[in-house]
């Protein structure tokens, strides 16, 4: 198995600076019409990849049917790879409280917030690294709640034998269509699915459009309803989804992402640098091609190049 090739991938972002083009960024994108056709794509589309955090809607879909019954705000979170604010972390506590646990039950790598502010507020008062902070807190709340729910250990949660982690398995494989191609462990511990690319796209849509069942549905709400559940303040896939109505966003490491419009329409993108830079753009000029009405979102989610603090460039999309 030798995962992703150089072959794979095509142009999907320019960036440019001074008027002159400086780097270009290539990657796999496919994008799915309401009906489940393929509309287009750029690069290949059965490319496998590791969509890191950008299956965790998947992972929770499989909590929810082993029982995890949650409000939809803190469904969301565990749909998340949140920003690590202080609504991110309480919320996170009460998942886990639901059950009679606290945050010393959390398995995840210790790390700080990705929300700047709140990451020097917790460097000034000299708390330092942890499991709650971390951006995957939120699904490994769910996880823990949906071992108790279940009468399952917990103190070993995170292995790919443990039951959770077989349902999850087993409920990846069934909106995705397809056993996963391998299974590697995610940077917060829990095992990383490698799939297809347009099969991550599949398993997004199957989820909006109610092929998941309404346990799917639900998921699919959650994250619609709670953009900065989902992700934080000062971020792309909030500033999207929070202006697109009917969309849900999830973004994952390695220049991931993956959206759906409640109609069925679907995009599923990574960047071959996992630099994170053209993601964003990359997304939006896709929906926009879709017919998605992407005019009521932010101007902070446009990529600006600076020189001297100034602005100097910016992003395009190609190919799209």
């Amino acid at each position: 198995m030798t995962g992703v090739t150089p072959a794979q991938f095509a142009p999907l972002a320019i960036v440019s600076r001074g008027g002159v083009d400086e780097s270009v960024h290539f990657g796999a994108l496919v994008a799915l019409e309401s009906s489940g056709e393929i509309a287009f794509c750029v690069g290949d589309p059965e490319i496998t990849i590791f969509p890191r955090s950008a299956t965790k809607p998947f992972q929770a879909l499989a909590m929810v049917r082993a029982g995890l019954s949650l409000p939809a705000e803190q469904l969301a979170l565990v749909c998340a790879s949140h920003s690590g604010q202080d609504i991110h972390q309480e919320t996170a506590r009460r998942i886990l409280a639901s059950v009679n646990l606290d945050e010393s039950a959390l398995m995840n790598t210790p790390g700080y917030c990705v929300h700047v502010p709140s990451a020097h507020e917790s460097i000034r008062t000299g708390r330092g690294k942890t499991a709650l902070q971390m951006d995957c807190s939120g699904k490994h709340a769910g996880m823990l709640a949906t071992c108790v729910i279940n009468g399952w250990s917990t103190n070993d949660y995170l292995n790919s034998d443990h039951p959770l982690q077989i349902a999850i398995t087993e409920t990846i494989t069934e909106v995705t269509g397809a056993l996963p191609v391998a299974i590697s462990t995610d940077g917060c511990g829990a095992p990383a699915h490698m799939i297809e690319l347009q099969r991550l796209a599949r398993g997004m849509r199957a989820l909006a459009v109610g092929d998941a069942g309404s346990e799917g549905r639900e998921i699919f709400d959650a994250m619609e309803r709670y953009p900065h559940m989902v992700a934080g303040d000062d971020r792309h896939a909030t500033a999207i989804a929070s202006a697109v109505s009917g969309l849900a966003v999830k973004d994952g490491a390695e220049s991931i992402y993956v959206a759906a419009m409640s109609d069925g329409r679907a995009v599923a993108l990574k960047l071959s640098d996992g630099s994170g830079r053209g993601i964003a753009t990359v997304l939006l000029a896709a929906l926009q091609r879709l017919g998605v009405d992407v005019s009521a979102v932010s101007s902070s989610v446009t990529e600006v190049v600076l020189g001297h603090g100034k602005p100097v460039g910016g992003v395009r999309a190609v190919n799209i």
